[in-house]
């Protein structure tokens, strides 16, 4: 049977989407892992596992920090931080509910939040476990020192939003081919282990190499992230404007591409995922 669905105010409607995104990003926390704190301690290990593997190279191979004077340890958070919170985001876009998903046949349900909702679950994945994990380092290790936390913050949440807006591309395009969409975006994160720069600062390349790294927003997100984390460093060949208008060309590019593929989705799609 039909139903009318009564007219709201902008305020209201406004209100029942934000509550919607809300409980659908409680739902996308829970779905990696069926109880939320052993999800999280998972993505704490795996965080921290990242930290001891770069450590172990640093000293093993002799690495340097590329001159900058300064903690060390925080020098790898920077870089190790910035680059789980780009490649979550991006994953978790990617993984979320499509056109075809039996979701969207819930009113008000739709592709929008589903983005909304995986963005924001893992942005408080990342961040919860980011904070326990400088927690753990201050208490027990040796106090922590930020040159200035609000600019790192930004930076961190740059990378978060640039992640998000590459996702919405390859989310867009995943139902045409799942496949090889999905193969793209492995390839992707795993080529940002290297091309994100966590292991070195654009200062320190000699510059017929910058050309290899400076494409990527992630790598000037965690080079401004040091610059403003020490204060004896300054980055003289990465931008904080350049992220943000990348960011927001994919995002564009990304929802243009959803709202094309959410017009064609067929039922029938479902099957190749």
């Amino acid at each position: 049977m039909l139903s009318n669905r009564s007219q709201e105010n902008w305020f209201a409607s406004a209100f029942t989407i934000l509550e919607l995104i809300y409980h659908s990003s409680i739902r996308s926390v829970r779905k990696s892992h069926g109880n939320a704190v052993l999800g999280l301690l998972m993505n704490i290990a795996q965080t921290m596992m990242l930290v001891a593997v770069f450590y172990g190279m640093y000293v093993l191979v002799g690495w340097q920090s590329g001159g900058i004077r300064g903690d060390f340890m925080l020098y790898l958070m920077t870089g190790v931080f910035l680059f789980m919170c780009h490649v979550k985001a991006m994953s978790a876009v990617v993984q979320s509910e499509g056109p075809t998903s039996a979701m969207m046949k819930h009113a008000p349900m739709n592709t929008i939040v589903a983005i909304g909702a995986a963005a924001l679950g893992e942005l408080y994945t990342q961040i919860l476990s980011m904070l326990v994990v400088l927690f753990i380092y201050h208490a027990a290790w040796q106090p922590l020192v930020i040159h200035n936390t609000l600019g790192v913050m930004y930076m961190m949440l740059m990378a978060w939003f640039s992640g998000v807006a590459i996702g919405t591309i390859f989310l867009a395009a995943k139902p045409w081919a799942p496949q090889f969409i999905g193969l793209s975006a492995q390839i992707y994160s795993r080529a940002n282990m290297f091309a994100s720069g966590k292991m070195f600062v654009a200062n320190s390349l000699p510059g017929f190499m910058l050309p290899y790294f400076t494409w990527n927003p992630l790598f000037h997100t965690i080079d401004q992230a040091r610059g403003f984390a020490f204060l004896n460093y300054n980055p003289h060949y990465s931008s904080a404007l350049y992220p943000l208008l990348i960011s927001f060309a994919c995002l564009l590019v990304g929802l243009m591409g959803e709202f094309y593929t959410r017009r064609r989705a067929s039922i029938s799609w479902a099957a190749k995922h």
